[in-house]
């Protein structure tokens, strides 16, 4: 009976730290420097520090995970592994340049733009709600627009599409056929 107390102990225990190792690297993984450490990252980067989420009169700033990553465990993991894919085509040299990552901005900006609608821009409305805002302060565009967006059901993305990073052109060719391999 012993044994199987310090096997049960020992497993837990065992758990317990490879859980927290785990999600010390989830954490790691979060922060800017990770981030921009690729050097495909590089282009964004340049075109964020320009931008109100990098640099504003408040002092607060939203971070890569801010809005690419969900705080919900699941999603977050599900988020995890998808960016795996620019990893893959950082080391396959899919997008390790400019020139290159440009060519593939279309593609990755939709893949953005499709998840971000699909959450209703979840990762937007942890700082910016329609029920947060205080419409009164707003610009009179940005008031009335906000109202209107609100009241049809839109969603961030909807309406801020390069607000964080350039917003590429569309291609005057058609797009080819999704590839489970193409950039995040």
């Amino acid at each position: 009976m012993k044994i199987v107390i310090s096997i049960v102990i020992t497993t837990l225990l065992l758990g317990a730290l490879l859980l927290g190792g785990f999600n010390k690297v989830l954490h790691a993984t979060n922060e800017l420097d990770f981030c921009v450490s690729c050097h495909s990252m590089e282009v964004p980067y340049e075109e964020y520090k320009e931008t109100v989420h990098f640099k504003n009169a408040s002092g607060v700033q939203a971070v890569c995970a801010d809005c690419h990553v969900p705080k919900d465990y699941g999603p977050k993991l599900w988020a995890k592994l998808m960016a795996a894919k620019d990893v893959y085509h950082e080391m396959l040299g899919t997008i390790d340049s400019e020139e290159k990552y440009n060519q593939q901005r279309w593609v990755m900006a939709n893949r953005v733009w499709r998840k971000m609608a699909a959450t209703d821009s979840r990762e937007c409305r942890s700082c910016h709600d329609f029920s947060t805002m205080n419409l009164e302060e707003q610009d009179k565009m940005a008031r009335k627009k906000h109202a209107t967006a609100e009241a049809e059901g839109k969603t961030c993305i909807d309406c801020h599409r390069g607000i964080a990073h350039e917003e590429p052109d569309e291609p005057e060719e058609p797009e080819e056929p999704e590839d489970q391999d193409e950039p995040m």
